[in-house]
């Protein structure tokens, strides 16, 4: 998952690019059973909001570090407001919510159909037609949904029906801002801008968690502790880096195309951590999201 597009990558497949992909997808995709756990221990807008502003604050330190400027210039902040409530405040809130309903593995799924939302909305939006390719990769996203609400019957489907709405909703928005970020661009140091999003989107998800929900770590044990130091530091911190680091080996297509592991990894160590069911309607779901999300990444 990118904050914003990088140009200019070079056309072959340096081994440290892969290297760096592999990091970040291990670390996106193991962070789904360690959020669905740790949301067992915190609510989800304390969590969701708190971990986000400290992993800020460490990625905007990190920046320092390499030299990247922090400075926003002031015609940008309009953007940058936008971008970081679809990108960050959104999926934030309404993922953390899914989770609620959904297991890990089948929130990890719907999260990843990002690409197949992206090419749809990239023709209102930017103006490019849908092709051939588009239509069926929202038909296989469309199909994968449906295994997913198919898989234990219709009793567990309606339950599960707030959850799949919320993670459409978070990763609708996601592909929205990852769209308008090539028409409204963010001329930022990667970091920098990773960093200014994920704090902007995530203090007021802090701050609306800190006043509504009730929350507390003294319970806490020393597992949780690092499950939570894992969400924070992993997720926002050693991922992202390598993300940037990968981008910056690989073209693009190779990059987007790597992170489709994110689900696989997230499927299995739910299943393996949590003991989600990973049955046939699993199985059928995954086949066809990540069927589609091919798709749309060679659109």
């Amino acid at each position: 998952m990118t904050l914003q597009n990088q140009p200019g990558a070079k056309a072959r497949i340096a081994p440290a690019g892969l290297a760096f992909l592999a990091i970040t997808s291990i670390g996106w995709g193991f962070n789904w059973p360690v959020t669905k756990h740790l949301l067992s221990q915190l609510p989800p807008l304390t969590l969701r909001g708190t971990t986000g502003v400290v992993g800020a604050s460490l990625l905007a330190a990190i920046a320092l570090l390499r030299g990247q400027n922090l400075r926003v210039p002031r015609e940008l902040w309009p953007r940058l407001v936008l971008a970081a409530f679809l990108n960050v405040g959104c999926w934030m809130v309404l993922m953390g919510f899914a989770l609620l309903w959904l297991p890990a593995s089948e929130a990890a799924l719907i999260a990843y159909t990002m690409p197949v939302w992206a090419s749809i909305l990239a023709w209102p939006i930017l103006g490019e037609r849908p092709n051939l390719l588009r239509v069926i990769s929202l038909v296989m996203a469309f199909l994968g949904l449906s295994a997913i609400l198919g898989g234990n019957g219709f009793a567990a489907s309606v339950s599960k029906l707030p959850g799949i709405i919320m993670a459409l909703g978070g990763a609708i928005g996601f592909a929205a801002g990852a769209v308008l970020a090539k028409k409204l661009p963010i001329n930022l140091p990667p970091v920098s801008a990773a960093a200014w999003q994920i704090g902007i989107g995530c203090l007021p998800v802090a701050i609306a968690g800190l006043g509504f929900e009730k929350s507390s770590v003294a319970g806490f044990s020393d597992f949780d502790w690092m499950l939570l130091a894992y969400s924070t530091v992993v997720q926002f911190c050693v991922a992202y880096v390598c993300w940037f680091a990968a981008l910056a080996r690989l073209p693009a297509s190779v990059a987007a195309i790597g992170t489709m592991s994110v689900p696989v990894i997230g499927v299995v160590a739910s299943a393996l951590a949590l003991h989600e069911p990973l049955g046939v309607g699993q199985i059928a779901a995954l086949v066809f999201t990540l069927a589609g999300v091919a798709l749309a990444t060679q659109s």
